[in-house]
């Protein structure tokens, strides 16, 4: 089946506690159903110090199902995707606008 979601989308959180906030999707787990989205999803990572690098705290971008994320539209709202038949090129699009995406 074919990807709604895909690495490089702008999507928008629907639940959780980043719920409203924006990013981009940085990396996807289709197996898993999970994507890692910049600045959504942050959690305190710590590190050992060591002879290479300081230590301390890291904010890293944890996974997030993808039932929880939606595409952004043109508008900037929230928006399903939908595949059609552009010619002999299978498109998806936001069911919102119909625009392809």
């Amino acid at each position: 089946m074919a990807a709604k979601l895909r690495k490089g989308d702008k999507v928008i959180v629907l639940a959780g506690k980043d719920k409203g906030k924006t990013g981009e999707i940085s990396s996807i787990d289709p197996k898993a159903g999970k994507a890692v989205v910049d600045g959504i999803n942050i959690a305190i990572r710590h590190q050992k110090q060591s002879a290479q690098s300081q230590g301390g705290r890291t904010p890293k971008a944890m996974p997030i199902d993808l039932s929880n994320l939606a595409i952004v539209d043109a508008n900037g709202k929230a928006s399903r995707v939908g595949f059609r038949m552009d010619g002999d090129n299978k498109v998806r699009y936001a069911k919102t606008t119909g625009d392809a995406i």
